[in-house]
């Protein structure tokens, strides 16, 4: 943990680099401190997924509409504070990297930060 996905508006393919986009919250995840210096999250256990979406309707159905919708899930026992950090910081690497496309379509972003304890969680590594 953590994974971040990304559900967004096709038409943002032709404003922007999506990949990027993953690479530089992913980036941004595996490099935030706590108020200690400790890196928050593991290098390996991190995660970022875009998917776009082909067929959408967004407020009016104007098609010249763009979302970008951020969910991450966290493993429990951070605090609220450290939880806003981890959230500005993401919404903030997410402005700058779509802030050249911002005159050209209307965009809403949006992140929900979701630290649920797992029902289960089984892994394998190689």
């Amino acid at each position: 943990m953590p994974h971040l996905t990304i559900e967004y508006t096709a038409n943002l393919d032709a404003h922007t680099d999506i990949g990027e986009l993953c690479k530089t919250l992913s980036h941004t995840l595996v490099t935030l401190q706590d108020a200690t210096g400790t890196l928050v999250f593991p290098l390996y256990g991190t995660r970022v997924l875009a998917y776009p979406a082909a067929q959408f309707a967004v407020a009016d159905g104007e098609q010249g509409r763009a979302f970008v919708y951020m969910n991450m899930r966290i493993t429990p026992g951070r605090s609220p504070e450290l939880v806003k950090t981890i959230g500005d910081a993401l919404l903030t690497a997410a402005r700058a990297h779509l802030a050249p496309m911002l005159d050209k379509l209307p965009l809403r972003l949006t992140l929900h930060i979701d630290a649920t304890p797992p029902g289960y969680e089984g892994k394998f590594t190689n």
